[in-house]
């Protein structure tokens, strides 16, 4: 490979002839040869954008000149549409906690691209990040890139996902299956119940990220080293929130506290613990399909899921649940990384956080697995899965727990007696309750019909 010498502070090194970074990026590359994985491309393009948005702030305020600013955006527009981005971004995750790294990476790629449109020498320090440090730019880096992907991916993915269960539920209300707790039987409930449980779970998921969002649109930015605004203009933080919302559609301000901001990682903490919520969620919702359509033969039956593919390399003919199962492996992968993020916020020492690329990773990590694996639970299980309406009332008219329902002509003693027999017996309940009780069969047929019995009354 040809090399090419670039100074920084710390002295002379060899850099790749063709790459657009400099020294300090090259000096990351040296340094951190640790997981081969760059930050998310999600995290990088809101750096940019930041980048842009700074840009045109400091134009406004006559800090750069309006050259020198267009120079810099047409850097980041060149960037931000190109389709090898992530090529000029190699900085690994596990870097320098405050991301100056990677800030640096952003600002020696767009000074070279700005220099070639200015035509002049455009330095990565003194014009790129003019009035910005890492320890604002990371920070505000998290919250704009966890806003986009959360508006522009999580959110609509879980509506998508809710709707797609309440039309699915809605269709098959006709349908009652056993009910079941702690895994054993119990009273009956309607399909449509079960799946707008599901569904509720998810809106309660959705106000809670919504509510959560409203806070990752406030930014350090502008804050600078500590948050005192050092080297900044007095007016910056608001003009460049102004900016960035602009630029990318969304309203982000400027925030209450940028020690708050600088120093702690509460926000993404907390984000990442409803994201957390989320794939419990999606657990529950996997693992109920995954029993429903056990068997088919030697399990539940009740529904079958899509068939996507063969399931065994030795068994012809067998077929899985592959997408619930993929599923529960994101939720447990999601919890996990709520761990390291819970992790990475006690690491707010003094007035820097020091775990700023590990948790910008974990959380974007998160929101793309629950949003990729939330769409294909929807439109690849949800959506096509079919009742089977034979395995469910085999077990439905069998079940004695359906005796609860005489609990208030007979008393839970005797309707106990009736099911232990009709349990011990292998009969139908109405059989032994006939047997055992004065009530007809026509009244038992009507106190026990299944159906009624989802409605919560006699």
């Amino acid at each position: 490979m040809k090399m090419r010498i670039e100074k920084d502070s710390m002295g002379e090194l060899e850099v790749p002839e063709n790459a657009l970074y400099g020294a300090q990026t090259q000096r990351a590359i040296n340094n951190f040869p640790i997981s081969d994985e760059p930050l998310p491309e999600a995290f990088i393009r809101s750096l940019i954008l930041i980048k842009a948005a700074a840009a045109r702030a400091n134009e406004s305020l006559e800090c750069l000149t309006s050259e020198m600013s267009t120079a810099i955006q047409s850097a980041c527009d060149e960037l931000l549409d190109s389709d090898n981005l992530m090529q000029h971004f190699p900085v690994d995750v596990f870097q320098t906690g405050s991301g100056t790294s990677s800030n640096m990476n952003a600002n020696e790629v767009i000074a070279s691209l700005a220099s070639a449109h200015l035509g002049s020498a455009v330095n990565p320090n003194d014009h790129v990040n003019y009035g910005q440090s890492s320890n604002d730019v990371i920070p505000s880096a998290i919250h704009v890139s966890a806003t986009l992907e959360l508006t522009g991916h999580l959110l609509p993915v879980l509506t998508h996902l809710k709707e797609t269960i309440l039309e699915k539920g809605t269709a098959l209300a006709e349908y009652t299956k056993t009910g079941r707790t702690h895994l054993m039987d119990a009273m009956p409930v309607r399909l449509d119940q079960t799946f707008h449980a599901w569904a509720s779970q998810l809106q309660d998921n959705i106000d809670n990220l919504t509510y959560l969002e409203a806070k990752t649109t406030k930014l350090a930015q502008g804050g600078t080293a500590v948050g005192t605004g050092i080297n900044a203009h007095p007016e910056f933080a608001e003009l460049f929130a102004k900016e960035l919302s602009y630029l990318t559609n969304v309203t982000f301000s400027k925030g209450d506290n940028f020690f708050a901001l600088i120093g702690s990682q509460d926000t993404a903490v907390a984000l990442s613990g409803q994201l957390k919520a989320v794939a419990v969620t999606y657990m529950k919702i996997a693992n109920d399909l995954r029993w429903m359509n056990s068997g088919p033969l030697a399990g539940l039956g009740e529904i079958s899921l899509q068939a996507l593919q063969p399931g065994s390399s030795i068994m012809p003919g067998k077929v899985n649940p592959v997408i619930p199962e993929a599923t529960a492996m994101v939720a447990a992968q999601v919890i996990g990384n709520d761990a390291a993020i819970t992790i990475g916020g006690q690491s707010g020492n003094f007035e820097l956080n020091v775990m700023l690329p590990m948790i910008a990773k974990n959380l974007l990590n998160s929101i793309k697995l629950l949003a990729n694996s939330g769409q294909l639970l929807a439109d690849n299980a949800i959506a096509t899965l079919t009742v089977n309406e034979d395995k469910l009332n085999e077990a439905l008219h069998r079940n004695p727990i359906l005796v609860t329902a005489l609990n208030p002509i007979i008393g839970y003693g005797k309707a106990a007696e009736i099911a232990k027999k009709a349990y011990k017996g292998g009969r139908p309940v109405v059989d032994v309750a006939e047997e055992e009780t004065e009530l007809n069969r026509d009244e038992l047929l009507s106190l026990l019909d299944p159906a009624k019995l989802t409605h919560g009354g006699l």
